[in-house]
């Protein structure tokens, strides 16, 4: 097995100290997988790798069966969190990004075999009434979507063309969330209130944040998650849900550790280290870019703070 600090933190220090620590927040693990499949991205670190074998995946759901979790909607963790009320005794959130067609052809029997639901989210560009591609994997049909739901599978928007968001217009932004939603509700003929941010969620950047926010319920999303590493708490944002990160490298040891909120830790490493980035930058002199300033969000954040408007937008680095 490839040595990983992420992962020796995770079982040897984290873990040990959570079972000694009494009366933590109640939390909902949110699991994030990719594509179902035997492709091979061991090229990849493990942290990055976005497939899952059908093999890890079986026995991934078998643990959370053995463990007593059964599948909710966002919706019905949301309302759990925020209002401490439980429809289970040990619920999860298991949610597909990119609509791959893997999804049907493996995850589905899969799920359907344990007794589990889950969320699919959509980049609508790439779903057609045809087989599309995107990152080089057949994505589902809209005719296939439609039968996943015949069956119990929800579906949110994963935007319209899974773009930097961050690089974008506040127009742009508008379009991709809004469109993409629309298109869902037209094809399925039932509301969508969930979305799924794509790439790497700038957990730090509050004035970008505070404009999607804004874009998002003007839009009529309810829920949403991201790629910030965790169990969704009632202190999490209802439109910025921790996830965890799951791949064929989440072997039974750390896909449980992952459950009890053994790896929360990554997210508040990765804050940190963004942190000290950004005020490296501004002691450089090269303060980073930020989202314009046409959107009253973004507006009011400008005078609150009293900073100047902000300007154009970049990506930040790479992630899921």
């Amino acid at each position: 097995m490839e040595l990983r600090f992420d992962r020796l933190i995770t079982l040897y220090l984290a873990s040990p100290y959570l079972q000694l620590v009494r009366g933590r927040k109640r939390s909902i693990p949110i699991l994030m997988y990719h594509s179902i499949t035997d492709q091979d991205d061991s090229k990849l670190h493990p942290y990055y790798r976005t497939t899952t074998t059908p093999a890890m995946f079986a026995a991934q759901l078998q643990l959370l069966q053995d463990a007593g979790y059964t599948t909710c909607t966002l919706a019905t963790a949301v309302n759990s969190l925020q209002f401490e009320t439980s429809t289970s005794a040990k619920p999860v959130v298991i949610t597909f990004d990119d609509g791959y067609a893997d999804f049907q052809r493996y995850a589905f029997p899969l799920l359907q075999q344990h007794g589990f639901s889950a969320t699919v989210f959509l980049p609508t560009a790439y779903i057609g009434d045809g087989p599309l591609h995107f990152k080089g994997k057949d994505c589902l049909t809209w005719a296939q979507v439609c039968e996943l739901q015949r069956h119990g599978i929800s579906f949110g928007s994963h935007t319209v063309t899974h773009p930097w968001l961050l690089e974008l217009s506040v127009r742009e932004i508008r379009d991709e969330v809004v469109n993409s939603k629309l298109t869902i509700e037209e094809k399925l003929g039932c509301a969508v209130d969930s979305f799924a941010y794509p790439y790497a969620f700038p957990q730090t950047d509050t004035a970008f944040k505070k404009t999607l926010h804004s874009l998002l319920q003007e839009a009529g999303y309810q829920n949403g998650v991201c790629t910030t590493v965790g169990r969704a708490s009632r202190g999490s944002e209802p439109l910025f849900l921790e996830r965890l990160p799951v791949n064929s490298c989440d072997d039974k040891a750390l896909f449980e550790a992952k459950l009890a909120g053994g790896y929360d830790w990554i997210a508040q490493t990765q804050q940190v280290s963004k942190m000290v980035k950004a005020r490296l930058r501004g002691l450089l002199g090269r303060s980073k870019p930020r989202v314009s300033n046409e959107f009253p969000g973004v507006r009011a954040h400008s005078q609150e703070s009293g900073h100047a408007p902000p300007g154009p937008v970049r990506s930040e680095s790479q992630s899921l």
